[in-house]
């Protein structure tokens, strides 16, 4: 079900969906015109629009409704809930071992500097969908070798956003915590927070890397493989949350 999921939201996704869109119009040519000149140029002109500046950034601003969280709300904390954004496996460069990507370690590098703040607990959170270490633990190892701290809790069996809601609420409650800093990217915050409150936890969301990106070399409106990804992750944020709402 993990991978199949995963497919077909890749199928949903730019530059999958509106390349599929306009081969569907170039194979119709032949038999209706039209409507196929008018599918291929559709899916050229998504494309492009996902690729610009302006589209990119309309697409995140909808999801980057958090602020970082205020001194007032981040006393009222029990804990730091740190999600895992994903793992680099077999790095050639750390021995062949299993260690964070960038996205991790951004929101671990935000957990580290609030825990220093607050002085709360961490828990880490994410599986192992395909085997290998969790990427908790290579957080876990990274938190110990790069800023010298020790989460408290480490949840393992994750397997997206809504598991881990539902096990690090479990773990949580079960300690007496109901209150909690949840760090992860802006861009996921609005999606992880509602299925955390969800789950029974009393949310502070604590967003980073908020707005990044927004400078562009060159006219505003010219289009880029960066602002193409920026576009897809957007989406693919969008997808999750609808499924979210439409699930039993």
């Amino acid at each position: 079900m993990f991978f199949l999921k995963k497919l077909l939201t890749a199928l949903l996704l730019p530059p999958v969906a509106p390349l599929l869109l306009a081969a569907c119009g170039l194979l119709l040519l032949r038999w209706r015109r039209r409507l196929g000149l008018g599918l291929a140029w559709t899916g050229i002109g998504v494309l492009f629009a996902l690729s610009t500046p302006p589209v990119s950034n309309a697409l995140l601003d909808g999801l980057r409704i958090y602020p970082p969280p205020a001194r007032e709300e981040m006393a009222r904390a029990q804990a730091i809930v740190v999600l895992a954004g994903g793992i680099q496996r077999d790095a050639a460069e750390y021995g062949g071992a299993d260690v964070i990507d960038g996205h991790s370690l951004l929101r671990l590098r935000y957990a580290a500097h609030l825990h220093r703040q607050t002085q709360l607990p961490l828990l880490l959170t994410g599986g192992a969908p395909q085997g290998g270490t969790a990427e908790a633990e290579a957080m876990a190892q990274a938190l110990r070798t790069d800023f010298g701290l020790d989460a408290r809790w480490l949840e393992t069996a994750s397997l997206d956003t809504r598991d881990n809601a539902r096990h690090s609420a479990a773990l949580l409650r079960a300690q007496g915590v109901d209150t909690v800093l949840l760090v992860t990217e802006g861009v996921h915050m609005r999606r992880a927070a509602y299925e955390f409150e969800q789950a029974g936890l009393l949310v502070i969301p604590a967003p980073t890397v908020l707005g990044g990106g927004r400078r562009a070399n060159g006219p505003g409106w010219l289009p880029g493989p960066a602002h193409l990804q920026r576009s897809s992750a957007a989406l693919h944020e969008w997808l999750g949350i609808a499924a979210t709402r439409l699930r039993p």
